[in-house]
């Protein structure tokens, strides 16, 4: 039997290095040398039917005024702001658990994708990106005959 020796802080080092490589990556999510600062990311559900693609982001509270999507070199971006509604105060009690602030979400498109036709609707704070599928015509085979 092969003896280990116990070292009581080896799990403290473990979680203090999640939480140095955590704060890293929210550091870079808050601020990218390409892009503007982003102060919530918005919770996204992709899939896939059979003539399309759709991407649903939850926004509550934000206005469609207040959304931008845009397709650039095969890529459709997400980005608007969740503007801060009135602050409510009870006694000396005060507690806010919404994120606001502007947000950006980018998604690489498929290749077989028709970026024209693209079709987006804000309804009950979830938008809903529909991303339909090119038509592929698909050709019958040809006999060639050979001479």
């Amino acid at each position: 039997m092969m003896m280990t020796q116990f070292d009581p802080f080896k799990e403290f080092r473990n979680l203090q290095k999640s939480m140095e490589m955590m704060n890293r990556l929210f550091n870079a999510v808050e601020k990218t040398a390409e892009g503007p600062a982003v102060d919530f990311v918005p919770a996204v559900n992709t899939r896939e039917a059979d003539d399309a693609y759709y991407i649903e982001v939850d926004l509550p509270g934000v206005k469609k005024e207040d959304i931008s999507i845009d397709v650039d070199d095969n890529v459709l971006t997400i980005s608007g702001e969740r503007k801060v509604e009135e602050e409510r105060k009870d006694e000396e009690f005060y507690r806010v658990e919404s994120f606001y602030g502007k947000f950006e979400r980018s998604f690489t498109l498929p290749e077989d994708v028709d970026a024209d036709k693209i079709e987006a609707e804000a309804k009950d704070g979830v938008l809903t990106v529909k991303i339909p599928k090119a038509q592929v015509v698909e050709k019958a085979p040809k006999k060639i005959e050979i001479k």
